[in-house]
């Protein structure tokens, strides 16, 4: 494929590799040759309603296992038997444990329209978080499900937006000329991200907190009292208070070893 000198630059990096050749484009006019396909790929915009448009009442099976290996903890997210999922969909008031999700109910609670999403695609996030007290029964251990997207709607950062790949297909024609077939998809990519916490009431840890919460309680009056000396405006005054001087010889008592002796008046 062969391209005007002035066009070549903007047109390198979709077209291919440069090959340093420098041929004729027309009688007056010469250019780069350039490696690459032909004919060019197409730009154009993908169809509007999309092609599966009924793909919105497909449901997906999601199954999820978890482990706590300090408290040798396992759990799984079908918590009912497997009769069970034949006739369940998830819904967050009727059936919030169900692991059978439809694509148009995942795209609804993340408050997007699957439909228009589905024109140039996009990335959807089913996350699953495990959060367990387990002081409390296995039961209580249950999975809870939200959804966002993931890919950016900025309307002021739109190149590229949605999600889309390509991939190519290539063969031989009878004379031996290798060809291939550019296919560019659309799509909508989930992706499941888990994530959560575990606890148990351990003696030795809540004795290490109350020890460290007493020592602190010890630490606040003395920090309170340098930061009134220190910075207070009416710290003077509140030194004359906080201390109180006596006089030594106030204090001077008789020993126990010195006699005393009381007179008394007729």
């Amino acid at each position: 494929m062969n391209y005007p000198f002035n066009t070549y630059i903007k047109h390198f990096i979709f077209t291919g590799v440069q090959t340093g050749r420098c041929v004729n484009y027309n009688d007056t006019v010469k250019t780069c040759e350039v490696l690459s396909w032909c004919p060019l790929e197409k730009i154009v915009e993908p169809p509007n309603p999309p092609l599966l448009a009924d793909a919105e009442n497909f449901t997906v099976l999601i199954k999820n296992n978890i482990r706590y290996p300090k408290f040798n903890f396992n759990k799984r997210n079908i918590l009912i038997n497997s009769s069970y999922l034949t006739q369940c969909v998830f819904s967050r008031k009727t059936d919030p444990d169900c692991p059978v999700f439809r694509l148009k109910d995942i795209a609804e609670d993340a408050e997007e329209d699957f439909q228009t999403m589905a024109v140039h695609g996009g990335v959807m996030g089913v996350q699953i978080r495990w959060d367990c007290n387990l002081d409390m029964p296995q039961s209580w251990c249950v999975p809870h499900y939200t959804f966002r997207r993931l890919d950016t709607k900025d309307p002021e950062n739109n190149v590229a937006p949605g999600y889309n790949f390509k991939f190519a297909k290539y063969y031989k024609d009878i004379d031996g000329t290798e060809t291939r077939t550019l296919i560019k998809v659309y799509a909508i990519r989930f992706d499941v991200l888990v994530f959560g916490q575990a606890g148990k009431f351990n003696i030795i840890p809540t004795l290490l907190n109350i020890g460290a919460g007493l020592a602190l309680l010890g630490l606040v009056n003395v920090i309170c009292d340098w930061i009134v000396l220190t910075f207070m405006k009416r710290k003077q005054h509140y030194k004359e208070q906080k201390y109180t001087y006596v006089d030594d010889f106030g204090l001077v008592r008789p020993s126990l070893g010195t006699p005393v002796k009381f007179t008394e008046d007729p």
